[in-house]
């Protein structure tokens, strides 16, 4: 298991060169990556072993992999009928990915770096969506509200303001049983998703609020409401004509700890 980050390299994935200082002196050292060591330990059997790649899309693909995009081809591999081999950069040593090894690599789909994976990478995966699974969470009800239904709702709503990709995860609320307290959602939504909606939404505060279902909710249940200032006139003075949608938004704190706030999520008769 590895994280791909800007920093990640050939050198860490393949081979490179690591240095240490012995008696005054200087040593450098070859030292295998941790795909190198996982093809290594699998030449030796038939078992299958799985390198899981979290983040792959953050790395810098090309300069990564190097020339094992090529050898990671299932007809280039060990064995198979065009196998190919390369002879590594430090250690000079042949090198070919054996058939037992396989990659796996993970990505949000709301990330946009995932538009500039390199196609060469792209054409050497297969790829499979994991999309939310709100059925998961239909067995679970915090004071009455139903938690797959609240999450269905939110991203269908998400889907239309903005697209499928950024819809809100399962995950976010799996840590929640039926006897789970309403401090326990209030602290999701308060920490979590409402500071993903803000980002994603670009603090587009009313959109925001239609995920929400506020605009239709009495105002003491809605999470994102107008902060009306008593100062107005004072400020602008009566000449400046300010509209309704022009003043400022805030997040209603005490709406996190009201059931109500989150029933009204998903009802439509408010």
């Amino acid at each position: 298991f590895v994280t791909f980050h800007q920093r990640f390299s050939y050198e860490d994935f393949v081979e490179g060169l690591t240095a240490s200082l012995e008696d005054g002196q200087m040593r450098y050292e070859i030292k295998p990556g941790v795909f190198l060591q996982l093809c290594d330990i699998s030449h030796q059997d038939s078992e299958k072993r799985v390198l899981i790649i979290d983040e792959i899309n953050r790395g810098n693909i090309s300069k990564i992999f190097g020339e094992l995009i090529t050898l990671i081809e299932p007809s280039k591999r060990a064995g198979a009928e065009e196998a190919l081999e390369v002879t590594l950069p430090y250690s000079k040593k042949p090198f070919n990915i054996p058939g037992n090894v396989y990659i796996v690599g993970t990505m949000n789909t709301a990330d946009r770096s995932l538009a500039g994976m390199d196609i060469a990478l792209r054409r050497r995966f297969d790829f499979k969506e994991m999309p939310p699974e709100p059925a998961l969470l239909d067995q679970v009800a915090v004071e009455g509200v139903n938690l797959g239904q609240l999450l269905r709702i939110m991203n269908e709503r998400i889907e239309i303001l903005l697209d499928r990709d950024h819809c809100l995860g399962h995950a976010y609320f799996l840590q929640l049983t039926k006897d789970s307290p309403i401090e326990d959602l209030a602290y999701i939504f308060r920490r979590k998703i409402i500071p993903l909606l803000q980002e994603y939404f670009f603090e587009d505060w009313q959109r925001i609020q239609w995920v929400l279902n506020d605009h239709r909710k009495a105002p003491e249940h809605q999470f994102i409401i107008r902060k009306i200032s008593s100062r107005l006139q004072s400020l602008f003075g009566s000449e400046v004509p300010l509209q309704e949608h022009q003043m400022p938004w805030e997040i209603n704190e005490e709406a996190f700890s009201l059931i109500e706030s989150y029933s009204g999520i998903v009802r439509a008769d408010l």
